[in-house]
């Protein structure tokens, strides 16, 4: 059974699974130019965000979370940032279940839409967005390692 639950980002487990998604991404990045960023704590604590933890019989298996953007729109937009699930949980649907979880979240902090970017090379991720109600938008930031951007309202 998968549990998902609040963990502080720079904890030693999150730190864990956020090594572990930096370091796949660093590997099959185009260019080996992936520019990793390590999130802020207070970006990640309630009530303009939080970051997860997804287990299962109590071993690690996912991660990801939620933020608040700042900006002048009259909406209130959090942003999904590192949704990552390990290899050995891929293909069960936790993908969706972590999804469905950050925006519940997201609704509960007042939320009238989420916005994410991703990279065209992550065929996987993009299916589970799309799958999970996300439809593509306008370029929202500078990432450098995002060449796609995201959105779904939640009102």
């Amino acid at each position: 059974m998968l549990r998902i639950s609040p963990e502080p980002v720079d904890s030693e487990v999150s730190r864990m699974l956020l090594a572990e998604y930096f370091d796949a991404r660093a590997a099959s990045f185009p260019g080996q130019t992936y520019t990793r960023t390590v999130p802020a704590p207070e970006a990640f604590t309630e009530p303009t965000g939080v970051f997860v933890v997804a287990r299962e019989d109590d071993h690690a298996i996912g991660c990801g979370g939620i933020r608040r953007l700042a900006g002048d729109s009259d909406r209130t937009r959090f942003e999904v940032k590192h949704v990552y699930i390990r290899p050995q949980g891929r293909g069960r649907g936790w993908g969706r279940v972590l999804m469905g979880d950050l925006q519940e979240r997201a609704r509960s902090f007042g939320a009238d839409e989420l916005v994410l970017d991703t990279h065209h090379t992550l065929e996987a991720a993009a299916a589970l967005y799309a799958a999970t109600g996300f439809q593509p938008i306008p370029a929202y930031n500078d990432n450098p390692n995002a060449t796609r951007w995201y959105g779904k309202p939640l009102t």
